[in-house]
């Protein structure tokens, strides 16, 4: 093959290819960049840096969009909101009865500590921190009451774990916002004198209404009495005073006997001396004369 005819072959023009490979390399590399140079932190979270270079960066990021280095630079979010968590605990009191007591608290990363509390336990500090320190908290508070005492103070209980807990989590960064007991079960052993107590003293209620009751009943059967002698007392003065009170309780009594027979449906013929109605034997006359006094 002859070398002059090589060299005098004519390539293609690659130029405007290669204009346009460029175009399209830096254009990605612009879209790129600029896709991966910002991130947002929405409301209620928090975000800190990682840099390849320096590692965590000291600066907390409030909420809206930052920029940053792409592939040096690396956003890490945290959620700053209270968050709840329950926490059940088996502990014994200090008479030796056995609670199981379930504890409920808010919790929250204190936002200026987030590089440290990343550095030291993760973006899942709440499950390395809070389960130790609540059983630790709820063994040693508990031993310190009786059974009886955790029911009665329940709220000085419940102050008592939150200082302590409070104290504890704020070593590790974490704010808890509130902390409250939503369960306290007791061994069957304990349960059960607790409801033969309260048998025991509604018995014992029973028994003291009872015995009031007698009391009064007594009360009452002699202030009876002494009214019904008081009654017989002043009956016998009016009779001795005035002996038309016979007659009057006797008019009275034919008043209410003819009423009761006149309101029936029935018709009822009887003699009148039946029913206490011979007001004609009566002699008002002679009843109401004084009687004659006999001269000396």
């Amino acid at each position: 093959m002859n070398i002059n005819n090589m060299r005098n072959v004519k390539l293609p023009n690659t130029g405007p290819i290669w204009a346009l490979a460029k175009v399209a390399i830096v254009g990605g590399a612009g879209l790129y960049a600029a896709v991966n140079s910002l991130y947002n932190v929405e409301g209620g979270h928090r975000a800190i840096v990682f840099n390849r270079i320096v590692g965590i960066k000291e600066k907390v990021y409030p909420e809206g969009t930052h920029l940053m280095i792409p592939w040096f630079d690396r956003p890490i979010i945290f959620d700053v909101r209270a968050r709840p968590h329950v926490v059940e605990s088996t502990s014994g009191s200090r008479d030796l009865q056995m609670v199981k007591i379930g504890l409920r608290v808010l919790t929250r990363p204190m936002a200026d500590r987030l590089p440290t509390i990343y550095r030291t336990l993760g973006l899942n500090y709440n499950d390395r921190v809070l389960p130790s320190i609540i059983h630790e908290t709820l063994k040693a508070v508990v031993a310190q009451y009786n059974a009886s005492q955790l029911i009665t103070q329940r709220e000085v209980v419940s102050r008592e774990i939150r200082r302590i807990l409070t104290e504890r989590a704020a070593n590790f960064h974490i704010a808890l916002d509130d902390v409250s007991i939503i369960n306290l079960t007791f061994g069957k052993e304990f349960t059960a004198a607790i409801e033969a107590k309260q048998v025991a003293a509604q018995e014992a209620e029973r028994a003291k209404f009872i015995v009031e009751k007698a009391e009064q009943d007594k009360k009452s059967a002699i202030v009876r009495a002494q009214g019904e002698a008081k009654s017989a007392q002043l009956i016998g003065e009016a009779i001795a005073n005035n002996p038309a009170f016979i007659a009057l309780r006797r008019i009275e009594a034919s008043r209410e006997i003819a009423n009761t027979v006149a309101s029936s449906a029935n018709r009822i013929f009887l003699s009148s001396d039946a029913l206490l109605l011979n007001l004609q034997d009566v002699d008002i006359d002679d009843i109401a004369s004084p009687p004659s006094t006999p001269r000396k």
